[in-house]
């Protein structure tokens, strides 16, 4: 029987190496066997890091079918995502006046990369929960955060994270095969989190922050992660949010999510759905993202 985890094929020769392992280094930790795996099978991310969590998930997974035996726990560490505090904002020190005018008038405008940063990640943050209808959710696998500036105060938030691994509107937009899809799809940034803060009335500044952030996004991206990205897409909750300032901006209509969710099991609605846009960082976006030349 043939297993699939996360775009990864796994045979039963490679269960079968995977319990000689546990069998060859009786005395190591479930997280210890996992790393030895990764570099076993060179599992890696693109920039050279072990896919250490993706391969613990792996290894739990076929314990629980009964097709590995693990050894028992050594510790219950704690859920960092179940048990991450709220983050907070420090609004006696944020200058929250009125903040109105031209874009001229807010110039220069600084686009600062606080991903991994302290301070100003943890005000990244806070601002996010404070003033974003959705809220601040700690992101998943590859991100970044940018911090805009005009002038020497803060005016907006922007935040990218990997690509949903599924996406029927822009899986068609794109027109990639499945197998390229899964091999390809850490080549799409998710636009997750964009606020430009209540206080600030700046007219057009919504669509220039937009269009200046697809400049320097790839090559931010390929300095942290070692690879670039070709496409960015983000989500509208419609009728709430007519998504102008994307429109304004260039970006395309791609279609509407179902509204069920990737994890889904009764292909039935049961989440708001959305509209999805997209917009191509590159040219030839078409042939990078499903390897051909151009």
């Amino acid at each position: 029987m043939e297993i699939r985890y996360r775009g990864r094929k796994i045979t039963p020769a490679d269960i079968v190496f995977i319990r000689e392992l546990i069998a060859k280094n009786p005395t190591l930790s479930r997280r210890r066997l996992s790393a030895k795996l990764c570099r076993a099978w060179n599992w890696v991310q693109p920039n050279g890091e072990l896919k250490d969590m993706v391969c613990r998930g792996l290894m739990l997974e076929l314990h629980r079918q009964g097709q590995i035996e693990l050894p028992a726990k050594r510790k219950k560490p704690l859920n960092p995502l179940a048990k991450r505090r709220k983050p907070l904002l420090d609004e006696d020190t944020l200058d929250s006046s009125p903040l109105d005018g031209r874009l001229n008038d807010i110039q220069p405008i600084e686009f600062r990369q606080v991903r991994r940063k302290g301070s100003d990640e943890q005000l990244f943050n806070g601002l996010i929960e404070r003033y974003h209808y959705l809220g601040y959710t700690q992101p998943v696998g590859e991100q970044m955060k940018y911090l805009v500036y005009g002038g020497d105060r803060p005016v907006a938030c922007f935040s990218f994270s990997s690509a949903p691994r599924h996406l029927g509107p822009r899986d068609r937009y794109i027109g990639w095969p499945h197998q390229i899809r899964r091999r390809n799809v850490h080549l799409v940034a998710y636009n997750s989190r964009y606020l430009i803060f209540p206080w600030v009335k700046v007219r057009y500044l919504a669509s220039h922050l937009l269009s200046r952030v697809v400049k320097i996004l790839s090559a931010d991206w390929e300095r942290l992660y070692h690879h670039p990205v070709y496409f960015i897409e983000t989500f509208v909750n419609a009728p709430q949010y007519k998504g102008t300032c994307y429109r304004a901006a260039n970006w395309v209509y791609l279609g509407k999510t179902t509204g069920r969710g990737k994890a889904d099991q009764t292909h039935k609605p049961n989440r708001p759905i959305k509209q999805v846009l997209g917009y191509p960082l590159v040219k030839q976006f078409r042939e990078k993202l499903c390897g051909v030349e151009p």
